[in-house]
């Protein structure tokens, strides 16, 4: 019953793409997908490792899988399985996982020029789906063709291939954890770390960026002890008051001259 239910979720999700896929956007949404994979291949652990976690934590494999598939954020659905095992209240968790979540909203508010033209019945499943991997992919893309009219298809392409990843590796972190003992020790999660810093170094051009960058990874190393990965939430509002502040000086300078 739980498993129909959940399959319900995902066709009901999956809807958008399969009214598209009757037009001849095929192209840009396989190259979404395409441009995507590098980061697949580096949340392919981590998902591993998540399903394992919360199976080993106590959860069950309907609620584990349900995380995955409603939830949709690794390192919220992480701090899920850390707060359950300490048996924290609930309002805790939900509090917890809505601060780590909040660099959500710098991403919707970057790429909200480019999605308002666009229904309602797009933006919501595009909105589920924005995360940090497919985020990168598709600032990227705008980055590079910033008035491409096939944007839509490329960010279902990435999109959907990092959901349909992400759910099927919980799914066999779920198995593995009960066959192989101590994998969250294994370290695997470093791809995840080693292939952000491939995509976000190749994208650092202005000056800004880099002492956004420096900022970030400084304020990362500092606040690394904070409880629930509160300190990547203020990493990522210090680096982007650093950014901001550089390019306004920046631009005042000249005209100070």
């Amino acid at each position: 019953m739980q498993r129909r239910y959940a399959w319900r979720i995902v066709l009901l999700l999956l809807k958008p793409i399969c009214m598209y896929s009757k037009t001849s956007k095929k192209k840009a949404f396989l190259a979404g997908a395409w441009d995507t994979l590098p980061l697949i291949v580096a949340a392919v652990p981590f998902g591993i490792i998540y399903g394992a976690l919360a199976v080993a934590g106590g959860l069950s494999e309907a609620i584990t899988m349900a995380m995955s598939l409603l939830v949709f954020a690794g390192s919220s659905q992480f701090i899920v399985v850390t707060l359950v095992a300490a048996m924290a209240a609930a309002p805790v968790i939900v509090l917890t996982v809505f601060i780590v979540n909040l660099r959500h909203m710098l991403y919707s508010a970057s790429l909200m020029k480019t999605m308002q033209h666009y229904p309602q019945w797009v933006r919501v499943p595009l909105a589920f789906w924005l995360t940090d991997e497919t985020f990168a992919v598709v600032n990227n893309r705008l980055a590079l063709r910033a008035n491409d009219k096939n944007f839509v298809w490329y960010y279902f392409g990435s999109a959907l291939a990092m959901y349909s990843n992400w759910a099927l590796c919980s799914w066999i972190g779920m198995r593995m954890g009960q066959q192989v003992p101590d994998l969250s020790s294994w370290g695997l999660e470093v791809a995840m770390v080693v292939a952000f810093v491939g995509i976000v170094v190749p994208s650092l051009h202005k000056p800004s960026h880099w002492v956004c960058a420096a900022v970030a990874a400084v304020s990362a190393v500092l606040t690394r002890d904070w409880p629930h990965q509160t300190g990547l939430l203020a990493s990522g509002l210090f680096a982007i008051a650093a950014g901001m502040l550089f390019d306004r000086d920046a631009q005042e300078e000249p005209e100070n001259v």
